[in-house]
């Protein structure tokens, strides 16, 4: 579990090359959370307030739930990976200064399926920040384009993990 810095320190923590990322909760109204990824520390800002910051190359999951007196508006799930100063990186609302995006869900249905995927790797009991980021990439396309979902196997995982460590 990441350490968590009380907001009058958050000065004193070396911020240089991290990727930050707000998180909030408001109930009935907003959650914004990660789903998955191992921040190298948080900064509580107040009680529905905080931030996570990353490592260069981390990969970590951000849900974003909204909703208004009518019921939900908003169901969104990003899969990024943080960059450095000198990697292309997208402008996302809520991550300072961007990160590589591998997945973009919008939607309640797209979400459930992702979350479904997420679900299904998890029980085949992969770290989900080990995960292939191409893995990522061809699910969020397959979802764009309405295909059927690819499955992450224990032999994609094992491929992939060998060949990262060729490199």
């Amino acid at each position: 579990m990441a350490a968590v810095v009380p907001s009058p320190f958050a000065s004193l923590v070396d911020h240089e090359g991290l990727t930050r990322v707000s998180l909030a909760y408001v109930a009935h109204r907003l959650n914004l959370y990660l789903r998955f990824g191992e921040p190298a520390y948080y900064v509580q800002h107040d009680r529905w307030r905080r931030m996570a910051a990353f490592r260069p190359a981390a990969m970590f999951c951000r849900i974003r739930w909204e909703a208004n007196d009518y019921g939900t508006v908003r169901w969104q799930l990003m899969v990024m990976q943080a960059c450095t100063s000198l990697d292309a990186a997208q402008r996302i609302p809520g991550v300072r200064p961007g990160a590589r995006l591998l997945l973009h869900a919008d939607g309640e249905q797209q979400v459930r399926a992702t979350l479904s995927c997420i679900d299904a790797i998890e029980a085949l009991n992969i770290v989900l920040t080990d995960t292939s980021p191409a893995y990522w990439r061809t699910l969020g396309n397959r979802l764009a384009a309405h295909l059927p979902l690819p499955d992450y196997t224990a032999a994609r995982h094992a491929a992939w993990l060998a060949g990262r460590a060729l490199s």
